[in-house]
């Protein structure tokens, strides 16, 4: 089995920084990608960034320049800093382990429980 836990989030002014991280763990062989979402109540799933094991890294336009998404892939673990936050910010961040192989060999992609992030202003 494989477990997605995130961490880190929290209230924070506008201007201000929070740092999320996610571990991913149980019987993994591999982890193709690993992800931020978000979403509030009423709106559709966002891609907040993503990351591939070789690094490759993607971000949504509204966050470029703002968050920075890094990976330990020996920890199999996922940061999101997020400096400049914004009232439009505030969400349910979610983290994915996308296309994970494990050790007995079947594929599938896991969701941590989400992290709550608010943005006072």
């Amino acid at each position: 089995q494989v477990q997605v836990v995130e961490s880190g989030g929290g209230l924070v002014q506008v201007g201000g920084s929070l740092r999320l991280s996610c571990t991913a763990s149980g019987s993994i062989f591999s982890i193709n990608a690993m992800a931020w979402y978000r979403r509030a109540p009423g709106k559709e799933r966002e891609l907040v960034a993503s990351i591939t094991s070789g690094g490759r890294v993607n971000y949504a336009d509204s966050v470029k320049g703002r968050f920075t998404i890094s990976r330990d892939n020996a920890k199999n673990t996922v940061h999101l800093q997020m400096n400049s936050l914004e009232p439009e910010d505030t969400d349910v961040y979610y983290c994915q382990a996308e296309r994970v192989r494990t050790d007995w060999g079947s594929d599938g992609d896991y969701w941590g429980q989400g992290t709550q992030v608010t943005v006072s202003s």
